[in-house]
């Protein structure tokens, strides 16, 4: 994997990880064992970025590199933090208050977060913007891409010259209550 743009040394060994998990995986994911060994794989964070020195970006890199390799498209308004471990255990991360501030200013409403930080949830954010939102405690990779990945499959589709992976149109469905 080749991994280039705005990563510091935590990030780049939070990819290392989550490809590591992804590989040691593979068989559940459905992705073909023979992948890893016939393409590469290339992570780039623009410079546009927000610089980060800490680890927060685990889980983000697992739903989207999954999302990437199964087709699987990641669902639309959820955003998520957390670092993992090599056996996708999921570790807490600071900042859970800006990191949920910031979401809900960009009209996310949904939000994944390590569960050791629910402590976080019910000290730092008040209680009208946590009654606005929906948040998935997690405390393993599974469960987060249980959460993350929607359903249907991501469709290619040319774009100057590359080929671009895109959600298929999908059909209004009825609303899921969650728990």
């Amino acid at each position: 994997m080749q991994l280039t743009g705005q990563l510091g040394e935590v990030m780049k060994e939070s990819a290392q990880a989550a490809l590591s998990w992804i590989r040691s995986h593979a068989k559940e994911l459905e992705i073909d064992e023979n992948f890893f060994r016939e393409f590469d794989l290339h992570l780039h964070v623009p410079e546009g970025a927000i610089p980060k020195d800490g680890p927060s970006a685990g889980i983000t890199m697992v739903t989207a590199l999954v999302s990437l390799l199964t087709g699987r498209p990641v669902k639309a308004r959820l955003a998520m933090t957390g670092e993992i471990t090599l056996s996708g255990r999921i570790l807490p991360v600071g900042g859970i208050k800006e990191k949920v501030l910031a979401a809900r200013r960009m009209g996310i409403k949904e939000i994944v977060l390590p569960r050791p930080n629910e402590r976080n949830l019910r000290e730092d954010i008040p209680e009208p913007i946590s009654q606005e939102l929906t948040f998935h405690l997690v405390s393993t990779m599974e469960e987060a891409l249980e959460i993350a990945l929607a359903d249907g499959v991501l469709q290619p589709v040319e774009s100057e010259g590359k080929v671009v992976l895109e959600p298929e149109p999908q059909t209004a469905a009825a609303p899921t209550e969650r728990s």
